[in-house]
């Protein structure tokens, strides 16, 4: 189950990098406008980040303390959470998606 624990302690290690990323970006774009809701974006990122790095120093830290059966889950949790925060990185650096051209007809 050791496998269990690295496995989220990774995926915990990324989403704290995503989350980086989405903080350095919103102060980029609140630099720019200072719109009040960025505001919100960075402290929801902030404290996002928080949640990850507690959790990845907690596994490493009180490893033996969790019970085998938690493991998938947090798992579970970290990789539903590592999906979310994909779909935002996304449509925050890149809102109009992928736009194709037609083909021409030959």
């Amino acid at each position: 189950m050791a496998v269990l624990m690295d496995v989220s302690s990774i995926v915990g290690m990324i989403n704290t990098g995503i989350l980086v990323a989405l903080l350095a970006v919103y102060a980029n774009i609140y630099s720019k406008t200072r719109a009040t809701f960025t505001i919100g974006l960075m402290v929801f990122s902030a404290m996002l980040m928080l949640h990850n790095v507690i959790a990845v120093y907690a596994y490493f830290s009180m490893a033996p303390l969790y019970s085998d059966a938690l493991l998938p889950y947090f798992v579970g949790i970290h990789i539903a959470e590592l999906a979310g925060l994909i779909a935002l990185l996304k449509v925050t650096v890149w809102p109009e998606g992928v736009k194709t051209t037609p083909r021409q007809a030959s």
